[in-house]
């Protein structure tokens, strides 16, 4: 069996390079969503991933990459999946990226989302580094139960992160608590669980 190579140590020095091109591309990603988005759009989980996994990696933080780790890996694939899908076939597979085609929303604003493609193996690369840190679970669960609250208050109209209805018939789950608890649930058994138990089987451990 093939020996599995020690994670690096955690800190500053985890990533001497990409430390730097994560900081360069959260200035410039963050500027260019304040300028073209409502600044409620950094609710958006898969935003938020961007913006804590940079930070992570400037960090050369376990935790922090491996929480979005378990945010990034299933959503960004099935948003690659829907895009390639409307781009073939001219429908959306499972939805979530009309904003892709919106004419409205200037052709170089859409096309920095396709961070979406480059986060997958960004985070994977990054777990391979410094190992995955089997806290992650219960803190990225915790912290998408907060941000689901904020969402509920932050431009209900948009319905951040399925705060108000849900992705699949668009209605919404009992009172407010009751539909932010289900939604939570939903992600910790379909995306955050599921994605965990892989990576704790994948990736080494965080050196202490």
């Amino acid at each position: 069996m093939r020996a599995r190579i020690a994670p690096r140590a955690p800190g500053p020095r985890a990533f001497p390079t990409a430390r730097w091109i994560a900081l360069f591309w959260l200035a410039v990603w963050t500027a260019a969503y304040a300028w073209g988005y409502p600044l409620a759009n950094f609710l958006q989980l898969c935003d938020l991933a961007v913006i804590v996994t940079c930070v992570g990696l400037w960090l050369g933080s376990p935790l922090l990459v491996s929480m979005q780790a378990l945010s990034s890996l299933l959503i960004d694939l099935a948003w690659d999946v829907d895009v390639l899908w409307r781009a073939a076939s001219g429908r959306h597979l499972l939805g979530g990226t009309e904003y892709m085609w919106d004419a409205t929303i200037p052709l170089w604003l859409r096309l920095l989302s396709l961070f979406h493609v480059a986060w997958p193996p960004l985070v994977w690369w990054a777990l391979r580094g410094i190992g995955y840190d089997r806290r992650a679970l219960a803190a990225q669960t915790a912290l998408a139960a907060a941000v689901l609250a904020l969402s509920r208050v932050a431009m209900p109209e948009a319905n951040i992160n399925f705060a108000h209805r849900d992705p699949f018939v668009g209605r919404s789950w009992g009172p407010a608590p009751v539909h932010v608890l289900l939604t939570v649930a939903g992600l910790f058994v379909l995306v955050y669980g599921p994605t965990h138990l892989v990576l704790r089987r994948a990736m080494p451990s965080p050196r202490a």
